[in-house]
């Protein structure tokens, strides 16, 4: 068992990337994943909405709902009290009004017990991260492929291609910035734009298909250890392949219970002969 880790803020996030010091996050969506990160001493956990995906086998983010981000983001508290927990604010949960966005931040951090909230969007979204942060809630912001806009982006592509694009991504990130955002995550981006806003940024961006250059990287707990097995993202790294074990090690399993070979004597709990005499006796059993 590792020493107890110091929890990160937003505060030493900030001055990791002062120091050039590189800044991992990993999304995971239960108990016994945000253990094995805590154990790990990842920097920061993301309850990201993309468990509509990973675990509950939806097509898109777009199903989530707030009790769902609630529910698994207390799941991910209790496993890592020691880790940083960043929670996505779902589809339409930030767009209806400002009272309804702030209500909604605050639910994550006052019944969930996140420490802080994500946002897709830029300067659209300008308003409800201010009032977000005004009521003293932190939040990262989320920029490049923003999966809640799937559908008006044409799907899972690359983003900041051409120049309007990249202006806009980049004028985006300055502005997030400037709203108080205390981090940005920047997905499917080219790795020249996503190096560029991270130079002229000074809080820490969270990379993931965005490249080396930015101040952090963030992949998804079942992409990376191999639990996903059909389409693998082409910026996932895999350090495991678990998917594979997870299926042999059911199979083994199933054809030993066939077989009678599980459960045997170690796997069994007996009890006291007269104990076993007197209840047949009262039961009238032979």
């Amino acid at each position: 068992m590792s020493e107890q880790k110091v929890k990160q803020t937003t505060v030493s996030l900030r001055e990791m990337k002062k120091e050039n010091k590189r800044i991992a996050m990993v999304t995971a969506y239960d108990y016994p994943s945000a253990s094995a990160v805590e154990e790990a001493g990842v920097d920061l956990i993301l309850v990201g909405d993309s468990l509509g995906m990973v675990v509950l086998g939806y097509d898109t983010t777009l199903p989530v709902t707030m009790e769902d981000m609630i529910h698994h983001t207390k799941a991910v508290k209790r496993g890592a009290k020691n880790t940083f927990v960043v929670t996505d604010l779902p589809f339409l949960s930030a767009h209806i009004s400002l009272s309804e966005t702030v209500r909604n931040a605050g639910r994550l951090i006052q019944e969930a017990g996140a420490d802080a909230v994500k946002l897709e969007g830029g300067r659209e979204m300008l308003e409800e991260v201010r009032a977000i942060i005004r009521a003293n809630i932190p939040v990262m912001g989320h920029l490049g492929l923003t999966p809640q806009s799937v559908n008006q982006l044409g799907g899972f592509k690359l983003q900041g291609k051409d120049l309007d694009s990249a202006k806009r991504i980049f004028e985006d990130a300055m502005l997030l910035e400037e709203a108080g955002c205390f981090a940005i995550v920047l997905e499917m981006v080219p790795t020249p734009l996503a190096a560029l806003i991270s130079e002229h940024l000074k809080i820490p961006t969270i990379g993931i298909g965005a490249g080396a250059g930015c101040d952090g990287q963030v992949l998804v707990i079942h992409d990376m250890l191999g639990i996903t097995h059909n389409y693998m993202p082409r910026f996932v790294k895999t350090y495991s392949h678990l998917y594979g074990s997870m299926v042999e090690s059911l199979q083994t399993y199933s054809r030993e219970v066939k077989e009678g070979a599980f459960p045997t004597t170690e796997h069994e709990f007996g009890m006291k002969e007269e104990v076993l005499y007197q209840l047949k006796k009262e039961l009238q059993l032979s």
